[in-house]
């Protein structure tokens, strides 16, 4: 039997198709929990998908916070169990208090939708969302936002650092990491061309690219798949385990 992975649907959701669709490529069963329910269905891990929640009134994520179903995701990711925010997603994790940082206005205060690179840093290549991507090397997807520049205060980034919270990184087409302002590399300008980061506990991540849209050829590229693929081996690795709880924060390299 397949393992089962949530994807939280808000009013203003639009990736919630694609990312099914990724999930279901990679093996798994996907369950739509839609933002008022309060129940997480049994399911083994959580995808939060990009879109315009609540129609990111306010700013983005901020009202999503509160639904009735991130009240039970912060309740599984506390009990360990694995959760995932892509884009709009990522925003509402941060909002939440689930990831440690804040995704503010893109430098240029414009929209931006068009294909960048990402590496997955070394100190989290063994990660439940890393592990079959490899480190340090140049995943070309796409991204689409206007709040998607990544912010900690300098003590907060150094924290980050130390534990290996950093996650994923813009980089360049060569592998290089991108510099904070007047690189086109790093999109929105986030610090330390952060592009995506975990909690201190490691079972709850999010990034600003679309994974789930660069998950076939046909797509254009398929360098998300791994991504995807980590996510839901992580996840059905933890259902025969005893629970979330019983999930490694770190896996085996292969």
């Amino acid at each position: 039997m397949s393992v089962r992975i949530g994807v939280v649907v808000f009013p203003g959701s639009n990736c919630d198709r694609d990312t099914t669709h990724a999930l279901e490529l990679a093996g798994a069963e996907p369950v739509e929990l839609w933002h008022e329910q309060a129940t997480l269905d049994g399911v083994a891990g959580v995808i939060l998908p990009g879109g315009f929640a609540y129609g990111d009134y306010v700013r983005a994520g901020v009202i999503a916070r509160f639904s009735p179903v991130m009240r039970s995701v912060a309740a599984f990711a506390a009990e360990g169990g694995l959760v995932l925010g892509i884009c709009n997603g990522f925003q509402v994790l941060a909002e939440a208090g689930l990831v440690p940082g804040a995704l503010l206005r893109n430098r240029g205060l414009r929209f931006l939708g068009r294909d960048v690179r990402i590496a997955v840093e070394p100190g989290a290549a063994h990660s439940p969302f890393t592990h079959l991507a490899g480190p340090r090397r140049p995943l070309r997807m796409p991204v689409a936002h206007g709040e998607g520049c990544y912010f900690a205060d300098a003590a907060d980034l150094d924290d980050l650092e130390a534990r290996g919270g950093v996650v994923y990184r813009y980089v360049r087409e060569d592998g290089s990491v991108a510099a904070e302002t007047d690189d086109p590399a790093n999109p929105n300008g986030s610090l330390r061309a952060i592009a995506g980061v975990r909690n201190a506990a490691g079972n709850v991540a999010g990034l600003m690219p679309h994974p789930e849209r660069a998950s076939e050829g046909l797509l254009g590229s398929d360098d998300g798949f791994g991504l995807v693929r980590s996510f839901v081996e992580s996840a059905a690795a933890a259902a025969q385990a005893s629970g979330p709880a019983g999930w490694p924060v770190e896996v085996a390299s292969r």
